[in-house]
């Protein structure tokens, strides 16, 4: 086959004849611009690869997010960053799940003036909770792009003044010690704001990464829906970095059960084994709890210490973290109080936050 050969000083067809480049330059911006491009293609490949085995670092993960995901909803124009005016809502554990806002009162604030809040099907420009109570799933809008965000709901309380004659419908609560009159020693004895409505149908509804709805309602009524319950965002924190305490020091928690969570005042002085249970207890006010390590989910608290007992011992180990826990968070101090095997239960510990420190052993109910 006979070689071509080009006349002297021709040269060959370029696609950037007419750029003014030399020949010798033209071979140096296509090798420069080869190179670069491989850079962003291997690049981009380590980012995809690292978003699937979940090593993906806050640079590239939105990017490569938006390239695996079809849904095209979790796309670049609302990553993390821009949903960061949430993370006071989740606590200082980070676990929480839920935020309880009377009708009509903020969310959440945002400096974003073109972001919008979904509620289930409900935008809401202004961030306000939704006027009707409920449980609602969250999503962010902008222009015609939504992020949902799957770990975070609002609900919607019903307010206080809807409760009459010591009912919130056919639900009975009781009356607060000083609904009637009289100066609360301090807020944190004062009337409840408002209430969570449990359903049939919500009480299922995660509060936080190891808590639902259910845990904390009080043991009474057991036909009549819905109920109404009153729960702390503090305390849910509490126990939830309670248990972050608990694993970092080897111990294993799976699951925690909640003995007594909130006690209607009715109930309170009236239901079930009334021994220790105080006029002012925590309880009445949604932010304590009675609760114990449940691994086994068999109803009573598991050999936490593993020395083959299941005693006050057990419940020491919870109490000890609880403490470490309001040391480190100030905001989230409170009553501590362990409890031995009594009246048909085994040992549990008791945690709330009523605003200052409170230690003691007891036996019966906390």
């Amino acid at each position: 086959m006979k070689k071509y050969v080009l006349p002297p000083g021709a040269r060959p067809h370029s696609p950037w004849r007419g750029s003014g480049l030399t020949w010798k330059q033209e071979r140096v911006f296509f090798w420069l611009s080869l190179i670069l491009i491989l850079t962003v293609l291997t690049g981009w490949s380590i980012s995809v690869i690292e978003l699937r085995s979940g090593r993906s670092t806050p640079v590239s993960s939105p990017i490569a997010r938006s390239i695996i995901d079809g849904s095209k909803k979790a796309t670049p124009f609302i990553n993390e960053a821009a949903l960061e005016f949430f993370d006071p809502l989740r606590g200082e554990s980070g676990e929480l799940e839920a935020a309880f806002r009377l009708p009509g009162k903020d969310v959440a604030r945002t400096s974003n003036p073109q972001m919008k809040l979904r509620f289930g099907e409900k935008v809401a420009g202004n961030f306000a909770a939704p006027s009707d109570p409920g449980v609602y799933k969250l999503a962010v809008q902008i222009d015609r792009i939504t992020r949902e965000i799957s770990d975070l709901r609002v609900i919607t309380l019903v307010p206080f003044g809807e409760k009459e004659r010591g009912k919130i419908g056919t639900y009975t609560v009781g009356t607060w010690p000083y609904e009637n009159g009289g100066k609360p020693k301090s807020e944190r004895y004062a009337n409840p704001s408002g209430f969570i409505e449990v359903t049939l149908q919500n009480r299922d509804t995660k509060v936080s990464q190891h808590f639902k709805l259910r845990d904390f309602l009080t043991k009474d009524q057991p036909t009549v829906w819905p109920k109404y319950l009153l729960l702390d965002p503090l305390l849910l924190d509490k126990l939830e970095l309670t248990i972050q305490e608990l694993k970092k020091q080897g111990y294993k928690v799976e699951h925690v059960t909640v003995m007594s969570g909130f006690r209607t005042p009715r109930y309170n002085h009236s239901g079930g084994n009334v021994a220790g249970r105080a006029n002012l207890s925590r309880h009445m006010y949604g932010d304590a709890a009675d609760v114990f390590v449940d691994n086994d989910r068999n109803g009573s608290t598991d050999d936490v210490n593993r020395d083959g007992r299941i005693d006050l011992g057990d419940t020491e180990v919870v109490s000890r973290a609880a403490e470490r826990v309001e040391r480190e968070h100030p905001s989230l101090v409170g009553g501590i109080g362990t409890y031995a095997a009594c009246c048909g239960h085994g040992p549990f510990t008791h945690v709330d936050v009523r605003g200052y420190r409170a230690r003691w052993r007891g036996s019966g109910n906390g």
